[in-house]
């Protein structure tokens, strides 16, 4: 063969090439959730797919299932979207989308999003090398309980009596107590652990606090307050007046005084990213499970104004954003 001819032989089969790959068909993700995600987590995983090179509708398709608050349904969502046959099961909000999954199929990747143990939870065998066919990303908030509540303090220097708010039914509940209990004895406080699973009983709590007289509160990481009442501690809070310190950013939004934490979006960021590199080849079992290496204080002064509170100078600048 003449090297003109071989040179468009390889340009012709390049071309060919190009024109198949443009003909395959999109990748399906399943987002499977317990709830309809917030702005700032369907943003994550917007950015962390875009870094992956993939975006919705130009080279991904994404199908949504939600429990809607509803957790029974998930086995079946679960199952619809395994018959769906989708690349990859993106579960967030909580490990029980996670765990359903998990339940319904071993060999489509999983990845989860979400603030807690995956250890515990049950997900993963380990955290640096989870094994099977599940990773994820997570906030796990355990070690942080000692930090807000020195925090917390600067802002209520006389608090004697606080109280924490804890859904008994999580797995970080009996770690988060313990850590609590001794950062309180180390404050020269006393700790009143509150359970809380639904909105009657958060609503029963805040008139135990007002009623016992409590300076403060402090609220666990758990699902059930970074989702499903995130507005209603908040607003809990304004009207018994008590102050309190929560998990992150889009509490403080939502009217909760102060926060510090992980930025929850960026755990939703990394999850997709992790999608992102599954899709092109990569194992789950070969993907450490992703914990925060950054940590934010959000302080909302409208909220310290309406509970009558003076925000420490030194606290503010040391603040990573403040909400007018």
């Amino acid at each position: 063969m003449k090297r003109r001819e071989f040179i468009a032989l390889l340009a012709s089969s390049a071309a060919w090439s190009r024109v198949a790959r443009a003909q395959q068909p999109a990748p399906v993700i399943g987002l499977l959730t317990a709830i309809d995600m917030a702005d700032w987590a369907a943003n994550g995983v917007r950015d962390g797919l875009g870094e992956a090179g993939y975006a919705e509708g130009r080279n991904l398709t994404i199908v949504t299932r939600s429990a809607e608050g509803h957790f029974d349904r998930l086995p079946a969502l679960a199952a619809d979207l395994v018959n769906s046959k989708v690349a990859v099961i993106l579960a967030s909000s909580s490990p029980v989308p996670a765990r359903a999954a998990k339940a319904a199929t071993s060999s489509i990747p999983i990845v989860f999003a979400y603030g807690g143990d995956p250890v515990a939870d049950g997900l993963v065998e380990r955290l640096n090398r989870p094994e099977g066919n599940v990773t994820g990303a997570t906030f796990i908030g355990a070690a942080l309980i000692a930090k807000r509540m020195e925090l917390l303090q600067q802002i209520v220097p006389n608090a004697k009596d606080v109280a924490l708010l804890v859904n008994p039914n999580g797995t970080l509940a009996e770690r988060q107590a313990g850590e609590a209990r001794e950062a309180a004895g180390k404050l020269g406080e006393h700790l009143h652990v509150i359970p809380t699973t639904n909105g009657a009983e958060l609503d029963a709590a805040f008139v135990t606090m007002s009623q016992s007289k409590l300076d403060a509160f402090v609220v666990s990481t758990d699902p059930f307050f970074g989702f499903f009442a995130r507005d209603r501690v908040a607003a809990l809070s304004r009207r018994y007046k008590i102050p309190g310190i929560y998990n992150g950013g889009d509490e403080v939004a939502a009217g909760g005084l102060i926060s510090y934490g992980p930025n929850k979006a960026d755990t939703w960021r990394q999850a997709a990213i992790y999608v992102g590199r599954i899709l092109k080849g990569e194992k789950p079992a070969d993907l450490p499970v992703m914990q925060p290496a950054k940590f934010e204080t959000v302080i909302n002064l409208k909220t310290a104004r309406e509970l009558g509170l003076a925000i420490p100078p030194t606290l503010l600048g040391l603040a990573d954003q403040v909400i007018e």
